[in-house]
């Protein structure tokens, strides 16, 4: 199975981190969020990657087209004009870097990478800025099961305050930052049909308005619910919380 990741947006809330790179190359640890993505989904037997290009898209393909640079010891010999490579730990993957715009909307960089989805069942998609301990091949197998054109993958995200009981002016109890109000969300984590892309009329189409309105509306939008880790890197704050955790050793994401 193919993953296809939307990794063209400009991550303004990220600051500084996005002026020469885009969002999904910002580093957790000493890897870009991508690669964190990308092994998650490798630890569940997916090798297969789409990228969706679009903001500094070169930074990405530069990585990729050095990546034994970044993960092998190497020795360069100038004179001779020769590399030999002595510790190979690359991973299994196969990439295709797609230019799908600088511009496009979520909806519109999907359209475009439909020419390498058309032999596909089905197939994954997710953002380039988000992590979970999602169980994968347990979303794949629901979404085959239901047999509807798209699956979600819905959390339930983590408070960012602390919570009171309250009775009058008293404190009954008090909870540190719980899980959000209750509520699921899209996090981010699909199983599709190529179909769904008849769903999108072109480069202004964002996916998570009228196209998923209207598998919603048609009975053809499930979700597959995670009540496990779920974090997206939208701020400064978060990618700290993520650095955080991944330092520590016991980032909840890493399933390899």
């Amino acid at each position: 199975m193919k993953a296809v990741l939307l990794a063209g947006g400009l991550g303004s809330r990220l600051g500084e981190e996005t002026d020469t790179k885009p969002k999904p190359m910002v580093n957790i640890g000493e890897r870009p969020i991508l690669w964190h993505i990308m092994k998650m989904y490798s630890s569940h037997g997916v090798n297969d990657f789409i990228v969706c290009l679009g903001y500094k898209g070169y930074v990405i393909k530069e990585y990729f087209a050095n990546y034994f640079l970044h993960t092998s010891d190497v020795t360069i010999d100038v004179a001779h004009n020769s590399l030999e490579i002595h510790r190979n730990a690359a991973e299994p993957w196969r990439i295709t870097l797609v230019e799908t715009g600088a511009d496009s909307m979520t909806g519109g960089r999907l359209k475009r990478v439909a020419p390498y989805l058309k032999d596909e069942e089905a197939f994954c998609m997710t953002y380039g800025d988000g992590v979970a301990d999602l169980d994968i091949t347990a979303s794949i197998a629901f979404h085959k099961a239901h047999g509807r054109l798209a699956t979600l993958a819905g959390v339930r995200p983590p408070g960012r305050f602390g919570a009171l009981t309250l009775t009058g002016a008293a404190v009954d109890s008090f909870e540190e930052k719980p899980v959000g109000d209750g509520a699921w969300i899209n996090g981010g984590f699909f199983v599709l049909s190529p179909k769904v892309i008849d769903y999108i009329e072109g480069d202004a189409t964002i996916w998570e308005q009228e196209p998923m309105r209207r598998l919603a509306r048609e009975g053809d939008l499930h979700a597959f619910f995670h009540d496990g880790y779920w974090q997206c890197m939208d701020t400064l704050r978060d990618r700290r919380t993520l650095e955080g955790l991944w330092e520590s050793g016991k980032a909840p994401w890493k399933t390899w």
